[in-house]
């Protein structure tokens, strides 16, 4: 295994989308969503385990969530988890790593990827990954892994590619694209030359600070400031001044869209970001109605179509529904309609305005 390379696990997230499973002190990165035994992040940590050597790999989170790391990584060390003082999108996240990880090894090639995606093809990824380290590691690129589309899905972005390969199965990067409409990402489909983008990133430790200084140049002057004390007992202070000093800011907008050297490596390995409730239904195992249920004692009666998520040993009964999301946590009931499932985070607004944070 290459001593060289590094793995960034993103897990400072609160999947907001996915209350009322999810919640503040125990986000979906810490759920067994999908009832296989294990957490998400405990999947995503196992996956890289065939990638990078163990000490090789960091945790970017928030302060709140350490304790939970370490609870369900044991063994990692506390040089390991790179705790965010503020939320503030992945920029900051990424470049507190990066100078991290540079003064751990300056010749590091890195993944950074979020700790809540679904992987299927495990063995296909392992290999898309490590071609990307390789590609990184003799080109100053940043690269990206865009998934083959299914669907016109509006919930994902879009990467598009063109025709030049650097080499066979690495594309340059044309444009990105938010969250588009139907009819837009009906015609990406279409047209063939558009991936998904999955937020998994790749490059080499010094093309991204490079890209920092370029880019962004407040945040790499906040962490150039800061990197003597890291890796010291003074590297709290020091984190929490130069996030101080950032913007709040994605790695996509701040640095992804503008640089010229960007690259996507075309991926098909049944991925998913399990972003909402809906994402998880396309993923679980349904009844003949094409129910998909997590829960022990759940009856139903002329039902189909939905997604229901129940404590393990509470009775259940569902009669009469379709294309409903039916979330039960005992203390919270969520029954909403599948296709209007966008309107959850206007909900849990209302709830903090209404109720305080007692529920989230």
């Amino acid at each position: 295994m290459n001593k060289n390379n590094f793995i960034v696990i993103m897990a400072g997230g609160i999947g907001s989308r996915f209350w009322p499973a999810s919640r503040t002190a125990l986000p979906k990165q810490f759920l067994d969503i999908l009832g296989t035994g294990s957490s998400l992040i405990q999947q995503t940590y196992k996956r890289f385990l065939k990638i990078a050597p163990p000490e090789n790999i960091y945790i970017a989170t928030n302060e709140d969530y350490v304790d939970l790391i370490k609870e369900h990584i044991p063994g990692i060390s506390d040089d390991q988890i790179l705790p965010e003082p503020a939320r503030k999108n992945t920029a900051p996240c990424i470049a507190y790593a990066a100078y991290k990880i540079e003064k751990a090894n300056p010749k590091a090639n890195i993944i950074v990827a979020p700790s809540d995606h679904v992987i299927l093809d495990e063995d296909e990824y392992v290999r898309i990954a490590n071609k990307a380290l390789v590609f990184v590691s003799e080109n100053e690129a940043l690269a990206t892994m865009g998934i083959l589309p299914t669907r016109p899905d509006t919930g994902y972005g879009y990467i598009q590619f063109t025709d030049h390969e650097p080499e066979i199965g690495v594309n340059k990067v044309k444009t990105f694209t938010e969250k588009p409409d139907r009819a837009v990402a009906e015609s990406f489909i279409e047209s063939g030359d558009f991936l998904w983008n999955a937020g998994i990133f790749v490059w080499n430790v010094q093309s991204i600070i490079k890209a920092f200084e370029e880019y962004l140049p407040e945040v790499y002057e906040a962490f150039e400031d800061s990197k003597k004390k890291l890796c010291t007992a003074e590297e709290k202070i020091a984190v929490e001044k130069a996030f101080a000093l950032c913007p709040n800011i994605s790695i996509d907008f701040g640095i992804m869209e503008k640089a010229s050297n960007v690259y996507v490596l075309p991926s098909n390995f049944g991925w998913s970001d399990l972003g909402t409730w809906a994402s998880l239904f396309a993923e679980k195992e349904k009844d003949y109605l094409q129910n998909a249920v997590n829960g022990k004692h759940v009856m139903i009666y002329d039902a189909s179509n939905n997604m229901i998520h129940v404590p393990e040993e509470k009775m259940v009964v569902i009669q009469g529904l379709e294309n409903f999301i039916v979330v039960d946590t005992n203390d919270v009931l969520l029954i909403c309609n599948k296709d209007e499932e966008q309107k959850i985070k206007e909900i849990t607004n209302d709830i903090k305005r209404q109720k305080g944070a007692k529920y989230l």
